[in-house]
């Protein structure tokens, strides 16, 4: 029998890349999944693709950074279901620019969205995540550990979730609750590569690239989506891919000078 049959899940941003394989993951492992995005199109898209797997799928209209909006997900959730067990904090975005040009209201969107919605969602779940002894499960990258050139507020809106884990662990481990970081690499994408064209035009040709240019192996989403549900039911605290970014991540804290050499040597 699957670990995930019968739990409740919400994934946000969960319509299209790595959140659409997410929640088909947990769709087949018989979870009973709630899609949450921001474009109510492309979500009922979504959910009329997935339920021809499942009819335990539903999709709910939701912005991650508006309160009001979250705490409607988990009251329609918990209406129709009657709890939750796993939260997917994956709606986030990327960005582009130099630091000293990219503007305050970029940044503060960007932590409004990328760090700021993950609060808002795990705020809203967590009494219900603490009675199921529940998962919750944050999307980070690579860039929540590490910072890279021309990737404009990127960097600082996704490093405040690894401390925001960290905590929450700490917290809330005692009580059962298993929280999980997700650090991934450049995930594949059909407009890799193109997203970035019109932000970039001043800037070296890498930033245009997937992870600004790092000369990492682009990640599937349907795999990656399967080791996030594998980590979970392991209940591990962080899953980073590739593994040998956590040298990385060592280095760069033994060692700041080092640190920044090999990222400029693996981004030029």
């Amino acid at each position: 029998m699957s670990y995930w049959k019968d739990k409740v899940v919400i994934v946000t941003g969960g319509s299209a890349g790595l959140g659409l394989e997410i929640a088909r993951a947990f769709s087949g492992a018989q979870a009973k999944v709630v899609i949450a995005a921001r474009n109510p199109d492309r979500l009922a898209a979504t959910v009329d693709q997935l339920t021809t797997r499942s009819q335990d799928l539903s999709g709910i209209a939701t912005d991650v950074t508006n309160p009001n909006d979250v705490q409607r997900l988990i009251d329609n959730t918990i209406a129709k279901f009657g709890r939750l067990d796993v939260l997917v904090n994956n709606a986030g975005k990327s960005d582009r620019g130099r630091a000293i040009s990219t503007s305050p209201d970029t940044f503060r969107e960007l932590l409004e969205l990328n760090f700021l919605g993950p609060v808002n969602c795990i705020q809203a779940a967590m009494p219900h995540i603490i009675k199921s002894q529940g998962h919750i499960i944050s999307i980070g990258s690579l860039a929540s550990k590490t910072a890279s050139p021309f990737l404009g507020a990127y960097p600082a809106s996704k490093f405040p979730i690894a401390a925001y884990s960290q905590q929450l662990r700490l917290e809330l481990g005692p009580q059962g609750v298993h929280v999980l970081l997700v650090c991934p690499g450049p995930i594949k994408r059909d407009d890799a590569g193109q997203r970035y064209d019109q932000r970039t035009a001043d800037l070296p040709a890498s930033a245009k690239k997937p992870a600004g240019g790092a000369k990492l192996k682009s990640i599937s989403p349907r795999l990656l989506a399967a080791k996030i549900l594998r980590a979970s039911e392991l209940r591990r605290p962080e899953l980073i891919v590739p593994k040998r970014a956590r040298w990385l991540f060592a280095i760069s804290q033994l060692w700041p000078a080092c640190g920044d050499w090999i990222v400029r040597r693996k981004t030029s």
